[in-house]
């Protein structure tokens, strides 16, 4: 599994919000009022996914005093991170695209109301993305240590080291 690029990232919220524009460019007035809810439903998944990490790299580094994580946890947390990362780039990139349709219209009470509740959506999902991208991280295993006597690392017949079948 390769990590996920933030790149990759930008594209998904780049076309959200494109596609977000242009739903709302054509149906808005029959739009109900964009809520609130998932503000707070994002910010305490940032909230969790980064309190997970911060507890995921002492476990994974084996420290003293933390509970081992079982390895088949890992990829699955990984998992979740990316799946996480993506799913808060389209909530970003969704947000984002309402809220760019919203912006010439500020002076009315309702398209200001769905500017601010998309604004705060777009900004709740890029927390949960960066949250995403550390748990991400944490699930990397750290590099072992060089060990001469380890039998990977000497020659083989042929010169090289390294594994051979």
């Amino acid at each position: 599994m390769q990590p996920t690029k933030p790149r990759t990232l930008l594209f998904i919220a780049a076309g959200c919000a494109l596609a977000a524009w242009l739903v709302v460019r054509l149906a808005f007035p029959s739009l109900p009022p964009l809520p609130w809810t998932a503000v707070p439903a994002l910010a305490l998944l940032a909230v969790a996914e980064f309190g997970f990490g911060r507890s995921l790299g002492p476990r994974l580094e084996g420290r003293p005093g933390a509970r081992p994580i079982d390895p088949t946890a890992v990829p699955r947390v990984a998992a979740l991170a990316k799946a996480s990362s993506a799913a808060a780039a389209a909530f970003a990139g969704l947000a984002i695209g309402f809220a760019i349709y919203t912006l010439a219209s500020l002076n009315k009470p309702v398209p200001r109301h769905d500017a601010l509740a998309a604004a705060g959506t777009a900004l709740a999902a890029i927390i949960l993305g960066a949250a995403a991208l550390y748990l991400e991280r944490c699930c990397r295993a750290s590099e072992p240590p060089d060990d001469d006597d380890d039998d990977e690392n000497q020659p083989s017949p042929d010169g090289h080291r390294g594994w051979h079948p």
